[in-house]
């Protein structure tokens, strides 16, 4: 076997790796110089994963056991590649390396050190079904019942309450900066989140949030643990630390607190989960922190064109607070990406459409042309768009925009209007309301089909006091939309009607079932905006709901899908 020798601020060292030859200058500086607390900023495609690879591989040569080395990655995926790949490298399997997520390490960590948080080392961990399941059964035992309207279900409170948790912050204060809606509900969210708390202890189970909770708690609280770990990890590398949290931040700091051998890779033009609690300031503030880091940088790019790069770097020079970084391509020029400016979404889509079209005729095969998009609700008209010119399209990374459940939710209303005997519009409309089941519901659409078809007599009729009190409140809000929509200041406009929708009582539907009611919120304005094409509520529904060619994929038959 070939034999290289290094040499590095560590003396000479003979190893089968070329790592010279096998990185860039930039990539081999971080992997042989990375002593002491270290930020790599890594710019998109410029060989993170082989750098970090490289460098694990060449402190190993170096004779640091595996058990004092920790690679903390974002996914589980990464964590196996990097293993993978390492052991490719090196020939042989490093035994007794840590590695993995954050929670994977922090439920090791726990399992070793359990009593220590009250717990057996064999605790269960829940999983969000499982642990929306115990925030149920706690609602129920407080006697707020989840049916009522406007109370939010187990999801949003599970939501509020594990973003609590990675923020660090009561449960009031998350209120008032992502669910400022729900504030009224305050102290019976946080009551819920007391008893969630100590149903999880006494079952024996933690969640995912405990995992990196009480890992921190141990750490700072328990001498001996803290000791342990601190000096046991004498390299600590942490992928993706742009998406770390306050809670993860601060577990690393404890952790590299004795070596102080802390290399943090990442690119803070890359965050964007601070929606799940994520901190920029993580890496903004990373030499702050550490006043003796030295900071790395790779900027050569081996995925994108000269163009797109100069794009890239054009756009990045309108981040206030940022590390400045100048991406360089390997790869050869093509064409300059094409800035197109369009009246409004409609011509954009007749655009992208006749684009693809002449890519096709042109040689270039469906499958080799993608359509990306900022949000889900902006492939509403191209979708359309392609359906009328019968183009084929697969919708990636979520269903098609018209079969959301909020949006089929809101046109269901409309097609009680425009065909009042529709049983499945009346049915998903009813059931959507607090104290009504497919039962009621069609005992609902039956007296009406029996009182004569007429909407805004039946809404009038004294029906509702035929039901129980828990079905008479939801029909209430039923009531309530569908006097909105057939009001005479709607007057059959179909923008308005959807509109109405909204604001007599499905917005507040959304906002107390959905975590992400703003998004879904955003998605029935452009149903609006989506709405005024048409002449008629009819014509809107009927190009909306009765083609065929709306699955999406269209395949004619004897022939391979396009």
């Amino acid at each position: 076997m070939k034999k290289y020798l290094l040499h590095d601020d560590n003396g000479k060292l003979e190893t089968h790796i070329d790592f010279k030859g096998s990185l860039n200058d930039q990539q081999y500086e971080v992997v042989t110089a990375a002593e002491g607390p270290c930020l790599v900023l890594a710019g998109a495609g410029s060989g993170k994963t082989r750098t970090l690879i490289y460098r694990l591989a060449y402190l190993l040569e170096r004779g640091i056991p595996p058990g004092n080395i920790l690679l903390m990655t974002f996914t589980n995926k990464a964590a196996r590649e990097m293993r993978e790949r390492t052991e490719m490298l090196l020939k042989y399997r490093p035994k007794g390396l840590w590695s993995g997520t954050f929670h994977h390490v922090g439920n090791r960590s726990l399992r070793a050190y359990a009593p220590e948080v009250g717990y057996e080392r064999d605790f269960g961990i829940l999983d969000q079904h499982d642990s929306r399941e115990i925030i149920k059964s706690c609602v129920k035992k407080m006697r707020i019942s989840p049916g009522k309207e406007k109370f939010p279900k187990p999801s949003v409170i599970q939501a509020v309450i594990s973003l609590a948790t990675n923020t660090q912050r009561i449960t009031k204060e998350v209120l008032e900066d992502r669910f400022p809606y729900l504030l009224k509900f305050a102290p019976q969210i946080s009551a819920i989140k007391d008893l969630y708390e100590k149903k999880k202890v006494s079952s024996g189970n933690m969640d995912y949030d405990d995992l990196l909770s009480k890992w921190k708690w141990l750490l700072e609280n328990v001498t001996e643990v803290r000791k342990r770990y601190s000096e046991q990890f004498r390299y600590i590398m942490v992928d993706e630390y742009q998406d770390t949290n306050f809670l993860q931040a601060d577990i690393i700091n404890i952790l590299s607190g004795h070596h102080c051998n802390l290399l943090a890779v990442g690119d803070d033009a890359q965050s964007i989960y601070s929606f799940r609690g994520a901190r920029v300031e993580n890496i903004l503030q990373f030499p702050k922190k550490f006043k003796s880091a030295k900071v790395f940088k790779l900027e050569i790019n081996y995925r994108s064109t000269p163009e797109i790069l100069d794009l890239a770097n054009d756009s990045l020079l309108n981040n206030e607070n940022q590390f400045e970084k100048q991406l360089k391509a390997v790869n050869p020029s093509i064409d300059k990406p094409a800035l197109v400016e369009v009246r409004d979404p409609y011509a954009q889509a007749k655009f992208i459409a006749q684009r693809v079209k002449e890519m096709r005729e042109e040689g270039i095969e469906m499958k080799d042309i993608a359509v990306l998009f900022r949000a889900h609700y902006q492939s509403a008209e191209l979708e359309m768009e392609l359906v009328k010119r019968g183009m084929p399209y697969i919708v990636r990374g979520g269903i098609r925009f018209f079969e959301q459940a909020h949006i089929k939710d809101v046109l269901a209303y409309l097609k009680i209007v425009i065909n009042p005997i529709d049983e499945v519009a009346w049915i998903r409309a009813l059931v959507l309301c607090p104290g009504i089941g497919p039962g009621y519901a069609e005992k609902i659409y039956s007296a009406f089909c029996g009182s004569g078809t007429d909407i805004a007599r039946f809404l009038k009729s004294g029906f509702v006091n035929n039901l129980p009190k828990k079905a008479q409140d939801g029909y209430g809000r039923f009531q309530k939309i569908m006097r909105a929509i057939i009001s005479e200041d709607v007057n059959g406009d179909t923008g308005s009607m959807i509109a109405a929708v909204l604001d007599a009582g499905y917005e507040t539907h959304l906002q107390v079932a959905f975590e992400n009611a703003k998004d879904r919120v955003d998605d029935i304005h452009e149903l609006i905006n989506f709405s005024h094409e048409y002449e008629t509520c009819a014509d809107f529904l009927s190009d909306i709901t009765l083609r065929e060619g709306f699955r999406g994929e269209i395949v004619q038959d004897g022939q391979d899908e396009e």
